[in-house]
């Protein structure tokens, strides 16, 4: 089908139009500064483009691809070791190794495209179809051939515009919720929050609060993360390979690199035991919305003094106190972050494998490639 938009593929940040910034305001992700941070400091296996959508000579929307090389990774995470593990390693290694994903890999929630306000989604949509072509077709010619394309993420109201030709043989997907906590107008202060609690949760807020009397926690400015490079590198390490599955590593410059292009709307919290870096957490001001990004934390600390429980504790108070309207906790550790007060938000995507006959198998073969996780749902509040 003919559509009244056509597209352009990007590799650098300098070739983008000036007016860029002006579809990215939804969210942050897709700005101009974000995309150099990526430019800057995108893990090892990724390489990213940006396209424009246009209508005549007129920008009307803005998308990211990230191509992942899964070869140049040393492994998927180290923390489970079973046959369904096993399998799944093998079908990334052997059928599944280069990925195409339209979105952001790195984060939760919809920030793969933007588009105008008088744009017709569909036909956008299929424009953005004819440019990941384009795409496959470029790595294609450099010896790169795409196995799997996915897009991702999108929220149920989103997904009716992919009911198109051009996606019917893709798979409808949708994985581990967004958690995401949506901060009460009537609260004021971190107190207003503790006292909407529970028992049961005020008391395991206060358990919590008790076990990290000695932790220092402190905001670090530039010069103490570049300072303490190695350490930070070593925390978010022990945390990302224990993760259940990994499709990326950060570079190590990754959050100097952040903190020098995005200055205060990037938070990076140091803390500390007699002077010694134990853990951290990053948050992005994402406008009304606060993202929660990496942290990293030495384990047994973390099992005895409930870091990471504080460490969301300390978001909270953080994004009421400044007038935040939710927080973004993302995927993963869904019951902990559950227990705190943040809601499942179920998100979609779309895959489909180059393999016609593989494609045909999705609905069995994404069991494998997506862990699965059981949790229950707790709400904290009175």
């Amino acid at each position: 089908m003919s559509t009244p938009y056509s597209f352009k593929i990007y590799s650098t940040t300098a070739q983008l139009p000036s007016n860029w910034d002006d579809l990215a305001v939804s969210t942050i992700f897709l700005s101009k500064k974000y995309l150099e941070i990526l430019e800057k400091s995108s893990p090892e296996n990724m390489v990213c483009h940006y396209i424009g959508l246009f209508e005549n000579k007129t920008l009307v929307g803005i998308a990211l691809s990230q191509f992942l090389d899964l070869n140049q990774l040393e492994s998927f995470g180290d923390r489970d070791k079973c046959i369904k593990t096993t399998v799944r390693n093998l079908v990334f290694r052997n059928f599944s190794s280069h990925v195409l994903v339209i979105g952001n890999n790195m984060l939760t929630g919809q920030n793969s495209f933007s588009l105008s306000e008088s744009i017709d989604k569909k036909k956008a949509l299929q424009t953005l179809r004819s440019a990941t072509i384009a795409l496959k077709k470029m790595f294609q010619s450099k010896g790169k051939k795409i196995h799997i394309t996915t897009y991702k993420d999108f929220h149920k109201e989103d997904i009716t515009n992919f009911g198109i030709p051009e996606f019917k043989n893709d798979y409808q997907f949708s994985t581990q919720p967004n958690m995401v906590f949506h901060i009460n107008e009537n609260w004021k202060s971190e107190q207003d929050y503790i006292d909407s609690l529970s028992k049961k949760y005020r008391d395991q807020y206060k358990r919590a609060r008790k076990k990290a009397t000695v932790i220092e926690k402190r905001k670090l400015h530039l010069e103490e993360i570049i300072a303490l490079e190695d350490t930070i590198y070593d925390l978010y390490l022990h945390v990302a390979k224990n993760a259940p599955f990994n499709t990326f590593f950060l570079p190590k410059n990754h959050f100097r690199v952040f903190k020098e292009i995005f200055k205060d709307k990037f938070l990076f919290y140091g803390y500390f035991i007699d002077g010694k870096l134990i853990g951290f957490n990053t948050l992005i001001k994402n406008g009304p919305v606060m993202d929660t990004y990496f942290l990293g934390y030495d384990e047994s600390i973390q099992r005895e003094k409930m870091l990471y429980l504080n460490m969301l504790y300390d978001m909270i108070a953080y994004s009421i106190n400044k007038g935040f309207k939710e927080i973004v906790f993302a995927r993963t550790a869904l019951e902990i972050k559950s227990s705190v007060g943040a809601k499942p938000i179920k998100m979609y995507g779309f895959i489909a494998h180059s393999n016609q006959i593989v494609n045909s198998y999705m609905p069995k073969i994404f069991r494998y490639l997506e862990p699965e996780t059981n949790w229950q749902e707790r709400n904290p509040f009175k």
